[in-house]
């Protein structure tokens, strides 16, 4: 068994690498993976989230329920061999309880264990190991089917956080955040790079061009104001970082 979840978890390392520099950006949605294996359940999530979800792991089936009781959640990728609550029986009360797609994801094979999962409420039931173009393409189809999403690449999200560039709005939770046009700019800017150090001669030019009247130091104002509205704590930012001596960057929460 350790030997199949290693096989699988390898098989993800390599798809992750080879569709690293060719992701498409995604809907917003909040999925729950429900997987003991902690290495093949990381995995997953770095890929989903490189693809724009917001991602959400435990361990157990009681943590899996537990967060369900008091979060929505969109799609639940929910594993089988589970200690103590197993996924069979996890799928049964998740159904009972929500309306949402649950995709299983099994080292057990054949169509009788398929048939289980899909007759306890399951919409779809993966062997493992899988490939990633499968599971994306089963996370989506299922989202799209039950959600009507489409996949506009209009939508940037980090958690909470949620930009529509389509209407020009942002999104904390359900709160929309009032922004100014240059918040706004530089906000999609910022996360547009997550991760990448940004400097502020940079930034500044890419906002309010080389030609603005205004000063460089207008940026920190603009900075510490859009931290006021999407950081918990705005005098300990976890999402918008100064690079010192160089300039700010986005990480992703």
């Amino acid at each position: 068994m350790n030997g199949l979840w290693a096989w699988a978890g390898k098989s993800l390392s390599i798809e992750l690498a080879k569709l690293k520099n060719s992701r498409e950006a995604m809907p917003v949605a909040e999925i729950l993976i429900i997987e003991d294996n902690k290495e093949l359940a990381d995995i997953i999530k770095d890929f989903l989230q490189g693809e724009g979800y917001s991602v959400i792991v435990t361990a157990s089936g009681e943590e899996g329920l537990a967060y369900l009781a008091g979060h929505t959640v969109k799609l639940l990728l929910l594993d089988v061999m589970l200690p103590e609550l197993d996924g069979f029986a996890m799928c049964r009360m998740v159904r009972e309880q929500h309306n949402l797609p649950i995709l299983i994801m099994s080292a057990r094979h054949g169509d009788d264990n398929k048939i289980i999962g899909l007759d306890l409420g399951a919409d779809d039931y993966l062997e493992k190991p899988f490939t990633v173009q499968l599971l994306i393409a089963k996370v989506r189809a299922h989202l799209r089917r039950s959600y009507d999403m489409k996949d506009d690449k209009q939508l940037l999200a980090d958690g909470e956080i949620v930009i529509n560039r389509t209407s020009m709005t942002v999104f904390r939770g359900e709160q929309p955040l009032p922004m100014t046009s240059k918040e706004y700019e530089l906000l999609v800017l910022l996360m547009n790079n997550k991760g990448k150090a940004l400097r502020k001669d940079w930034l500044f030019q890419q906002v309010w061009g080389a030609d603005s009247f205004s000063e460089p130091s207008t940026l920190t104002v603009h900075i510490n104001k859009l931290r006021d509205k999407i950081e918990q704590n705005p005098k300990e930012p976890k999402r918008i970082i100064t690079v010192w001596g160089v300039g700010y960057k986005y990480e992703a929460v």
